[in-house]
């Protein structure tokens, strides 16, 4: 399976929503848009990002076809990556792949990235990819309405 990155098309908006809609991937990232399902405010939120200047977004293919998006932002002062991976598509390394190709065109460091602690998969990509545990802090999760543990993981080369 060959996986590559792009920038963001609007025309990835549809396939971005149907992965952040799905409760099941909801769930386990604990953290997401609260527009997801409002498809005129998920178009508005990714216009936002795009106009970002300090954010970086690209789309992740495998064999050509949209599975994922994967981005650099800014939050509390400090370059931050997040991304997601549709959920059909989980445990194929595709995440792995894609983070270690942003890895290599995003080369500014430190670079962070958090993950509940539960979600031992999201970890795993993380830790395979030279991330490290820097530190944990317990936060509200608007999707699962509850407190929940998260790890705060760093790349620093």
């Amino acid at each position: 399976m060959e996986i590559s990155l792009r920038p963001v098309d609007p025309a990835d908006y549809p396939t971005f929503l149907i992965h952040q809609a799905d409760e099941v991937s909801r769930q386990m990232a604990a953290f997401g848009p609260k527009e997801v399902l409002d498809e005129t405010a998920h178009t508005a939120r990714w216009e936002r990002l795009l106009a970002l200047p300090d954010s970086v977004n690209r789309t992740i293919l495998a064999d050509g076809e949209v599975v994922g998006n994967i981005m650099k932002f800014v939050m509390f002062d400090e370059n931050e990556l997040a991304y997601w991976i549709g959920r059909e598509y989980w445990g194929r390394g595709i995440a792995s792949k894609a983070l270690r190709l942003f890895l290599q065109e995003y080369r500014q460091r430190p670079l962070g990235a958090r993950a509940v602690k539960d979600n031992v998969g999201s970890i795993r990509v993380l830790e395979k990819c030279g991330f490290v545990l820097v530190g944990e802090e317990r936060s509200f999760s608007d999707i699962r309405n509850a407190d929940v543990d998260e790890v705060i993981m760093r790349l620093d080369h």
